[in-house]
């Protein structure tokens, strides 16, 4: 039988830092951190993303330095998000040799090499003249089918460019059998793939679409991504199917609004889990601290906390390499 107060006292183990320090149950290692980056075509200098201040889209020279700054705090790896200049019904950027990612992986890979790893977001809204993730139909939908084509292309345009990890992300039913397939094909088998298995159509991607220019022309993507009030054990289908396909680890997007989905799917597989803290929980809190609403070091550890504690493994956020140096 447990003791009851007076002789139990849960504060003796809070009662200095020191204490709690070394009682913590859940900690942050910046080797679990991911920074997205966005790099665009045709820029001379970075440019500032308005909706979420210290964001920048990236020239090439200057990705390079973020990136070494990255790596210099061991931040676990970086993400890749592509801006091309011209952009298309298909997408012809997302695997073009010459494409701003591409061009962008092979300056990283050659400074530097594997200090961390280089992984690149697959799908097709930063490079469509539409903004949706996939071709489109006469009548406007999503081909499904046709696009997992456009994105087994990206793929492996990507691996043959320097990425070491591929991470699918636009929601097309049976995205991670063809990536796989095309990988294998082309002497890609070590390559793994990180699914975007539970990605949901959220409010919390507004900012998003401003760093990558990538608002749907129309509609919204309802239709493939899930529904916030979805069924139940709807993600856990799409993480078994994704698994099943090939995938190496599993993503729950966003994070922070879907802490429960997190933690259902922590139990539920053996492989690496990650989560996305996204733009929009990213924008909140800027705004909030720059208002002197909250203390914002540290609601951004309280945030990132409470997504590991959840039972992520990985945590992609924009102050990977902020909060990494903060850790070291």
């Amino acid at each position: 039988m447990n003791a009851q107060y007076p002789v139990a006292r849960p504060r003796r183990l809070r009662r200095t830092a020191a204490m709690r320090r070394m009682v913590a149950g859940t900690r942050l290692h910046p080797a679990e951190l991911i920074l997205p980056m966005f790099v665009k075509e045709g820029i001379a200098e970075p440019q500032p993303v308005g909706s979420m201040p210290g964001v920048v889209q990236h020239t090439r020279e200057s990705l390079r330095k973020a990136a070494h700054e990255a790596a210099d705090a061991g931040v676990g790896g970086i993400i890749l998000f592509g801006i091309p200049a011209h952009k298309d019904a298909r997408g012809s950027g997302a695997d073009d040799p010459d494409g701003i990612v591409q061009v962008a992986l092979r300056d990283l890979a050659s400074d530097l090499g594997d200090a961390l790893v280089l992984m690149t977001d697959t799908c097709l809204d930063e490079y469509t003249d539409h903004g949706h993730c996939g071709l489109l139909t006469a009548d406007g939908e999503v081909d499904n089918d046709a696009t997992l084509e456009r994105y087994a292309s990206a793929a492996v345009a990507q691996a043959a460019a320097g990425s070491r990890m591929i991470a699918p992300s636009g929601m097309m039913d049976g995205q991670v059998g063809a990536i796989r397939a095309a990988l294998d094909a082309n002497g890609f088998a070590g390559i793994p793939i990180l699914a975007y298995a539970a990605k949901y159509a959220s409010g919390f991607y507004g900012p998003f679409r401003d760093a990558a220019e990538c608002a749907p022309q129309f509609g919204d993507r309802s239709a493939y991504q899930q529904d916030p009030a979805g069924p139940i054990g709807e993600a856990l289908r799409e993480v078994r199917l994704d698994l099943a396909e090939g995938a190496d680890a599993v993503m729950v997007k966003p994070a922070l609004a879907y802490l429960d989905i997190l933690r259902q799917v922590r139990d539920t597989v053996d492989v690496p889990v990650a989560a996305y803290q996204v733009s929009g929980e990213y924008a909140m809190v800027e705004a909030a601290a720059a208002n002197g609403w909250i203390d914002r070091e540290r609601v951004i550890m309280e945030s990132l906390i409470a997504i590991r504690r959840a039972g992520a493994d990985m945590i992609l956020t924009y102050w990977a390499t902020e909060v990494a140096r903060g850790l070291s």
